[in-house]
């Protein structure tokens, strides 16, 4: 269902040529360097947009080094207008606020989706995002619209919300009844901000329901998740514990323990139930402890992967955990989680992880993996690595100037 469109060999030269006079200056600021460079890449991703005519949604590269485009249903559409909108906050220029609202309000069609969970990130980073910012009275009504279309996903024997629908694609020939994966815990966001906005509890009491029987089924006793647990229709127990992307159904997928510490943190956010931040620690102590995690914090694909040190990093998960431990120096002060993201962050923006402007499709971040089981964006930039690394650089922004986080409305 993706769909792809490349960038023609005169675009790239033109690209290439441009990138040589955009070359962004270097400063003794760690934070105004990163924009600077994020606002070269941006403007070059853009540029590229705004002259095709169209409007386009950049996800990863092929494997030829061409931009690949996505539909607005695809999982990840939420993604780059929400880097548009945290380009505007890190900046205040009103070039990327205008271009943040005519890539987001693209999605509006998106608060109709049923067929999946992902609405919440394609929505929540979007839409939320925007929110948060500007304030737009019609992106509330978006909001509450997608947070109702989510809702229809939960099914209330077991306590969840179905991710996949067991009849579509691939997930179709696993045999599953309900598969629910970790990757949904980011998606309880939504549903928290749409009580908030709505004053109707029920997308509350769903979020908490998701949350409690996560908890309860997706953790191994040493505290790493599952990617995948199914469950029964009929009575709600659980059918199989599995993996999809993943190298095994017992190895910890790394990206799914980021899933984890972020959604259940997101979760202690809206509900201050301890044990959500408890979970959220223990499976961090996990990822820190594992004896696999390489000392700079870029952790391997899969912490159980056959042939590590020779299998990919996958920066994405860093990025997303970057920004977690941000907000959880908030709720737990000495135990230096600043500075574990710091860390993260510092890497990140070093030439073995961050491309030169004009290379890597304009994306920011290298060496992500989408999904080595099915061959799938193996080492190359993903629109959500970006996305959560800017948000990681937000709340660090945030924290360095006793300043709230923008996007946290209580």
């Amino acid at each position: 269902m993706k769909i792809k469109q490349h960038l023609g060999f005169i675009s790239m030269l033109a690209l290439a040529f441009t990138a040589c006079q955009q070359k962004p200056a270097e400063t003794d600021n760690f934070l105004e360097n990163e924009i600077k460079n994020i606002e070269a890449q941006h403007t070059l991703q853009t540029d590229l947009i705004e002259k095709s005519g169209k409007i386009l949604n950049p996800r990863t590269i092929d494997e030829k080094g061409n931009i690949v485009y996505v539909p607005i249903d695809d999982w990840t559409s939420g993604f780059f207008p929400g880097t548009m909108w945290l380009d505007y906050d890190l900046t205040k220029n009103e070039k990327w606020k205008k271009l943040a609202e005519k890539y987001t309000e693209d999605l509006d069609s998106v608060k109709y989706l049923k067929w999946h969970h992902d609405v919440g990130f394609m929505i929540g980073c979007s839409y939320l995002t925007g929110y948060r910012l500007c304030k737009k009275p019609e992106y509330k009504d978006v909001i509450i619209t997608a947070a109702q279309s989510l809702s229809t996903r939960f099914r209330p024997v077991a306590g969840v919300i179905q991710s996949w629908d067991a009849d579509r694609g691939w997930q179709g020939e696993r045999g599953w009844e309900c598969p629910v994966i970790i990757d949904n815990m980011m998606n309880l966001e939504l549903l928290f901000e749409a009580t908030r906005l709505s004053g109707d509890s029920t997308f509350y009491k769903i979020a908490v329901s998701h949350a409690n029987t996560t908890m309860k089924n997706h953790f191994r006793p040493d505290n790493s998740c599952y990617h995948v647990v199914d469950y029964s229709l009929k009575d709600g127990s659980v059918r199989n514990r599995q993996t999809a992307q993943g190298y095994a159904d017992e190895s910890a997928w790394a990206r799914g323990q980021a899933w984890a510490v972020y959604g259940f943190t997101t979760c202690y956010r809206y509900t201050h139930d301890k044990r959500y931040l408890d979970q959220a620690e223990k499976t961090l102590n996990f990822y820190l402890n594992d004896k696999n995690l390489p000392k700079n914090l870029i952790p391997y694909w899969d912490f159980d992967a056959p042939n590590i040190p020779n299998e990919p990093r996958d920066v994405s998960t860093a990025a997303c955990l970057a920004s977690a431990l941000y907000e959880m120096d908030g709720y737990c002060p000495g135990k230096n989680y600043k500075e574990l993201a710091d860390k993260i962050v510092k890497n990140l923006s070093g030439p073995d992880y961050k491309a030169k402007v004009g290379e890597n499709g304009n994306f920011i971040l290298m060496h992500s993996v989408g999904s080595i089981p099915h061959g799938a964006e193996i080492d190359v930039p993903l629109n959500y690595a970006d996305y959560y690394y800017e948000e990681a650089l937000i709340r660090k922004r945030n924290i360095e100037n006793n300043q709230p986080f923008s996007f946290v409305n209580e």
